[in-house]
Order: structure tokens, then C-alpha cells, then sequence
């Protein structure tokens, strides 16, 4: 096969994680989220733990500073390790699954692309998060809006382009209305065409 990298985007509490585990599954493709941290960290002799508390966080406007383009903030210095280590992979020809990391923006320039962002209506967000956490429905609401205002400016700091704007992704799909494995049978036959398709192809008008 060739190829075949994922590039999965998600809201707080749309399920995306739960998808992208069963698509990795499916295709046989190693996972890259929080592992990757250890990776990362066994490669650099690091504390993974200390790696942890930065893990997909915009960088302190309090705490950075950035002198001749170089800043030292840790979140920033992160950000730049995990996006080295996708990029060396897909280089290497390598195939896998990468949750949120801008993985979509960061590697948009490998054929074997294929990105995606789960959605899901608030109301279904809500309630998951306080069956997962024990919360009320104002702290669940609170977390998944906190949650989501932090992938938003995380990505921002990074990318040109729009976190969970469809024009940033080749395919945005709201779990709510397929459920989570509907909506993760759905993405698998869409990768198989994708996979399948000819990139040579003309635009049809």
C-alpha cells in the first residue's frame, strides 16, 4: 500500500479520539497522540511528564518572549519537536494516524495525506462530558468551550489556516448523526476511495 497518512482534527467531546483509534485499527496504522510525547522524549532524553503539562497548548503571552525569530517559550519549543518528529516520519515514507498537532497544515504538502475533522452538535458534547467526568451541565459546558478555545489558539499560533473550518480539511463529519462507529465506517470507505483514486486525475468542471 502506499502512503497513507491521517491527519485527524476533533472538538472536545465529539468522539474523535474514539475514531481515530478504530482507524488506526482498521488500516493497520500506528497511532501518534499522547505517545508520541514519549517518543519524542525517549529520542531527547527528556521527562516525558514534564513534556506533558505543554502538550497542544498555546504558548503564555505572559511567560514567551521572542528575540530574532526565536522564542523560548516551552509550549512553542514542543510544538516544533512533535511537529519535526511527524514530518521526519512522513519523509521516511512511513504511514500513521495523527491526532489534532496540526498535522493537516504541517505535513499538506505529502500525497498521502488524507485530513479530517470530527464535529459534534453541543448538546452530545455536553452530555459525554459529564457522563466521563462526573460534572454538572454548566461545568461540562465550561470545559468542552475552554477545551476548544485552547485547540483553537494552539492552532492559530501555528497555522494560517482555520481550526475546524471545513475549508481546512478535506472532510468535516458530524458524529451526531451516524454515531460513532456510523461515522467511523463512513470514514473508512472514504479513505479506501481516497487511497484507491487517481491523483493524476483532470478537475472535472
Amino acid at each position: 500500500m502506499k502512503q497513507l497518512i491521517i491527519a485527524l482534527g476533533r472538538q472536545v467531546g465529539s468522539g474523535g479520539h474514539r475514531i481515530g483509534g478504530i482507524l488506526a485499527q482498521r488500516f493497520d496504522l500506528p497511532l501518534y497522540d499522547r505517545n508520541l510525547l514519549a517518543e519524542i522524549a525517549a529520542q531527547r532524553q527528556l521527562d516525558p511528564e514534564a513534556l506533558r503539562q505543554y502538550e497542544e497548548s498555546p504558548k503564555s503571552r505572559f511567560l514567551s518572549r521572542t528575540i530574532r525569530g526565536l522564542n523560548n517559550s516551552a509550549q512553542a519549543g514542543l510544538a516544533e519537536l512533535q511537529f519535526r518528529f511527524l514530518e521526519e516520519k512522513a519523509a521516511e515514507g512511513e504511514s500513521f494516524l495523527v491526532m489534532g498537532r496540526c498535522a493537516e497544515y504541517i505535513l499538506r504538502d505529502h500525497p498521502g495525506l488524507i485530513s479530517l475533522f470530527v464535529c459534534r452538535d453541543l448538546k452530545d458534547r455536553v452530555a459525554v462530558i459529564r457522563h466521563t467526568y462526573g460534572l454538572s451541565e454548566a461545568e461540562a459546558l465550561d470545559f468542552i468551550r475552554k477545551g476548544d478555545k485552547r485547540r483553537a489558539a494552539y492552532h492559530s499560533e501555528h497555522c494560517p489556516t482555520v481550526w475546524g473550518h471545513s475549508e481546512s480539511y478535506d472532510l468535516t463529519i458530524n458524529t451526531s448523526r451516524l454515531g460513532l462507529e456510523g461515522t467511523a465506517d463512513f470514514l473508512e470507505e472514504y479513505i479506501h476511495r481516497r487511497i484507491a483514486d487517481d491523483p493524476t486525475r483532470t478537475l472535472q468542471l
